[in-house]
């Protein structure tokens, strides 16, 4: 399956990725899904994503 992800080094302290375990575990997500889950949600509040240009994302999509 082809796919327009693009694999980039993310450097986080042990905390944040510690608390991004525990949430992503929360919500059955793996830590990647749920830190892009973040930071598209933060993109679309702050009018960084176009509509239409990337799939938005609900509150319960895995």
């Amino acid at each position: 399956m082809a796919t327009d992800k693009k694999a980039y080094p993310l450097r986080l302290s042990s905390h944040v990725l510690d608390a991004m375990q525990r949430w992503a575990d929360d919500e059955l997500r793996s830590v990647n899904a749920q830190i892009e889950f973040v930071l598209r949600q933060a993109l679309y509040k702050n009018g960084r994503l176009k509509p239409g240009k990337v799939k938005p994302v609900a509150d319960n999509d895995q």
